[in-house]
């Protein structure tokens, strides 16, 4: 994504209410008989309100029947602003979908979310509050309860209301060096340097002008882009058959490393930068060239709630079969442990994205045939997601959020219900400023030394004329 210091500020109202409140009583008020029953079990479940661009609405069916909300129309407190629902939109039962607002309207630190029919008069379910969420107000249980502040962001997925096992959310000092310092050259990548992997000697780089990059050592502690192979530039990023322009914002490998191809998470074509394209892409690395056409394409837009165009996949990382199932992870799609041998042919392992806009982290597999199932959906904890990173030996995942979250970075464990839960909230390092970091990388064990290891950080910015920087956590 562009540097968050243009991103457009959303109002903060200071309006006259006192605490958060249901709109209504529970019953759709004036709806027809015949729609009544279906419409009046939709919810407005869950309202993220931070003042910035990630303002979104999620909703949720309670009943037992799916109901088609095509047309249906969210507004905030002020009746002249309206975000109406796309054709073909359903809601299956206990299902959840959430929608980004912000293009249509604000959401104030003291407002309301408001769920009509299609003829935009008649109410089925509000909200109103007179706080920004802190990070998530949430109905607990689903679709039923109360709401409250959550303790974390669980759009498109069920609402934290409870602690799940997890540990403390409260920010803790970054668990390493606080000191950071540049690791590249000046200049060198200019701004939109995005996700980061790290394999061995090897350091790649997504970058959302649709360019990956294949960077090595520098013998100073950084990294400098490889010479050989067409990689001096980066090489360009095209969809399978040739064509557009993958804005890469992640970037990832599985057990078999680079030969066994590059997984980037692209959220849309930069050549239609206005539709969303959700998509997972592999990219065999070998020989040279200066672009790269994608051996295979994974296209997730229809299973996942919609987004803005520049708010889609922006982490990635792979976890293996064996970490998941020896930490007894369950399967979402069936509800029962993970068993990869259900998959057939599928690297091995599962893919997590991580969805800026809603800060809502999906688990699939994705398989060698190009089908795909979603295993998994969980809050992120923050209201965006801008990297991801599997660190195998501590078993741990890594969300990071840039910027318009302080820099804070979560790591994530699969709790006793076989479900990702926050182990700990890290502030950034105490060195670093709050950079507009979106892409996070770990050195493997074999880089520890004295009880540290290096990490590395991309600055979509590129302050100061440098896109890398490099610091420490403890092994």
């Amino acid at each position: 994504m562009t540097s968050s210091t243009a991103r457009r500020r959303r109002r903060v109202l200071p309006r006259l209410l006192v605490a958060a409140s249901v709109l209504t009583a529970g019953a759709l008020t004036g709806a027809p008989t015949a729609h009544a029953a279906a419409a009046d079990d939709v919810r407005v479940n869950e309202v993220v309100t931070t003042g910035d661009v990630n303002d979104s609405i999620e909703l949720f069916n309670k009943g037992t029947a799916t109901v088609d909300v095509s047309g249906w129309v969210l507004k905030d407190d002020d009746k002249n602003h309206a975000f109406t629902i796309a054709s073909g939109t359903t809601l299956a039962p206990g299902g959840h979908r959430t929608f980004d607002v912000s293009g249509a309207f604000g959401l104030g630190s003291a407002d309301q979310a408001r769920l009509y029919l299609a003829d935009g008069r008649t109410l089925v379910d509000g909200f109103s509050w007179s706080a920004h969420s802190a990070p998530s107000w949430s109905r607990c249980p689903d679709g039923t309860g109360a709401f409250g502040q959550a303790a974390a962001v669980t759009l498109g997925a069920p609402n934290a209301c409870g602690t799940g096992g997890g540990g403390s959310t409260t920010p803790v000092a970054w668990p390493g060096s606080s000191g950071v310092s540049t690791a590249d050259g000046s200049n060198v990548f200019g701004q939109d340097l995005s996700g980061l992997y790290q394999e061995g000697g090897v350091l790649w780089g997504a970058q959302n002008s649709g360019r990956l990059w294949r960077l090595v050592r520098d013998g100073s502690g950084g990294w400098k882009p490889d010479t050989a192979g067409g990689w001096s530039s980066g090489r360009a990023l095209r969809f399978p058959g040739g064509s557009g322009s993958p804005d890469g914002e992640g970037v990832t490998l599985t057990g078999s490393g680079s030969a066994g191809g590059v997984f980037v998470a692209s959220e849309r074509n930069g050549d239609a930068s206005g539709t969303s394209r959700l998509s997972v892409l592999k990219y065999d690395v070998g020989g040279s060239g200066s672009s790269l056409t994608a051996v295979k394409e994974w296209n997730l837009t229809s299973d996942l709630p919609p987004t803005g165009s520049n708010l889609g996949l922006e982490g990635i990382t792979w976890i293996p079969d064996t970490a998941l199932t020896g930490a007894g992870f369950k399967d979402a799609s069936t509800g029962a442990a993970y068993d990869p041998a259900r998959y057939g042919a599928h690297g091995g392992g599962v893919f997590f994205v991580g969805v800026e806009g809603t800060g809502t982290i999906h688990g699939y597999v994705l398989a060698d045939s190009g089908a795909y199932t979603r295993v998994a959906s969980f809050g992120s904890g923050t209201s965006g997601v801008m990297e991801l990173q599997w660190e195998p030996q501590a078993s741990r995942l890594w969300a990071v959020c840039d910027d318009t979250c302080d820099g804070r970075h979560r790591t994530l464990t699969i709790g006793a219900g076989g479900t990702f839960v926050t182990a700990a909230v890290h502030n950034r390092p105490g060195g670093m400023p709050n950079y507009n970091n979106e892409g996070f990388s770990l050195a493997g064990a074999d880089e520890c030394v004295a009880g540290s290891k290096p990490v590395y950080w991309s600055d979509d910015t590129n302050d100061g004329g440098h896109a890398l920087r490099r610091g420490t956590v403890t092994c």
